[in-house]
């Protein structure tokens, strides 16, 4: 699964002759190949597509990178070489680059380098990548389901004893076995006072009886992510931690269905916090109700209270509010799901009514 055709469909009307790919996720998103850091280059004319990589990705990039012709990057070929030749033989006198991720000094080698003008062109990537399409989303929901394996087999570990260290390392086993290539990113296991760190880090603390354990974790299936969280109790659940699993819980839901194409981040958003507010708690949510998810676990477009664009048909949001009572507890609920005309899909299945175990 590539998109060079969808990138070069969009060039004339962003006023583009190509467009050059320098950072790892666009580069996967254009080519549908992975390869490290910056070891490698995706140029995408009018008429074609280039991959570029060195000795050590080539025979792999020849085996998967399909509508592009490869080249590798040799001594005194390097990437310049290679794209000013292109430039030279398409005619290329504008080409986008990449401003939010390209550095300064790198900006600056290629500008020297080039006979072409340097314009920025990450607003493009940004909303091709929004949309997902339904091969896109298909994979999604099974880098979900792996997540969702791991889920269930995990809370049959959770107990009195056991560190928040060893469920996060247990998490990571479980989706690689059930056949994730990496993390979304490191998961997050914070139990008891602990759960009032949106992102705290798991650590050598031990659960105990009538804690809540909040766990956000994720996998990466086929190059796109999955994203989920959930709160569980151990043993018992007082008044106030029902209180405020039921309300977040009901943020989540006005959260999802307020969420439809059309529909600004900050409506969705709102939708959830006032919930929320409504409760008592309003000074207790202090992050976003989601993100976008895709290639990368954050991307566009948000449901936060500052959007006031409208969200795309096609474009795949967390669901994930949250009340975090500083040094007493915190609950979280995360779903991902994938915005259509007339509301939403659910991409996650996992239950999320308060379960005491």
């Amino acid at each position: 699964m590539n998109h060079f055709s969808q990138i070069a469909a969009q060039l004339e009307r962003c006023g583009l002759d190509g467009v050059l790919l320098t950072e790892e996720a666009n580069r996967f998103y254009a080519s549908g190949f992975h390869s490290a850091g910056t070891d490698g280059a995706a140029l995408v004319t009018r008429r074609g597509a280039w991959y570029f990589t060195d000795s050590r990705y080539i025979e792999a990039a020849e085996r998967y990178v399909q509508d592009a012709k490869i080249d590798e990057v040799r001594p005194g070929r390097g990437y310049s070489t290679l794209i000013e030749e292109v430039v030279k033989a398409e005619g290329i006198a504008r080409l986008g680059f990449e401003d939010a991720y390209m550095t300064v000094r790198d900006h600056g080698f290629y500008a020297k380098a080039l006979s072409c003008q340097l314009v920025p062109a990450t607003e493009l990537l940004w909303e091709l990548r929004s949309v997902k399409s339904p091969e896109e989303l298909a994979v999604m929901e099974q880098a979900q389901r792996i997540a969702e394996k791991a889920l269930e087999e995990i809370l049959n570990e959770i107990r009195p004893g056991v560190t928040e260290k060893e469920i996060a390392a247990r998490l990571q086993y479980l989706m690689l076995h059930f056949g994730a290539e990496d993390m979304s990113f490191d998961p997050i296991v914070v139990s008891g006072p602990n759960g009032s760190l949106p992102h705290g880090v798991p650590s050598d603390k031990t659960i105990q009886r009538g804690e809540f354990v909040t766990m956000d974790f994720g996998c990466v299936y086929h190059g796109y992510c999955s994203d989920m969280t959930r709160t569980v109790a151990v043993g018992s659940a007082d008044e106030e931690m029902r209180r405020v699993y039921e309300t977040v819980l009901a943020a989540q839901k006005a959260g999802i269905a307020a969420a439809r194409a059309g529909v600004t981040g900050k409506a969705v958003d709102g939708a959830a916090r006032s919930i929320i507010a409504a409760a008592g708690y309003g000074d207790y949510f202090g992050h976003s109700f989601g993100h976008g998810v895709g290639v990368e676990i954050h991307e566009a477009p948000n449901a936060t209270p500052g959007n006031e664009k409208p969200l795309p048909a096609g474009a795949v949001i967390s669901a994930e509010p949250g009340i975090y009572l500083p040094g007493r507890l915190g609950v979280r609920i995360e779903d991902v799901i994938a915005l259509t005309e007339e509301g939403c899909v659910n991409l996650t299945r996992a239950p999320k009514e308060l379960l005491i175990l």
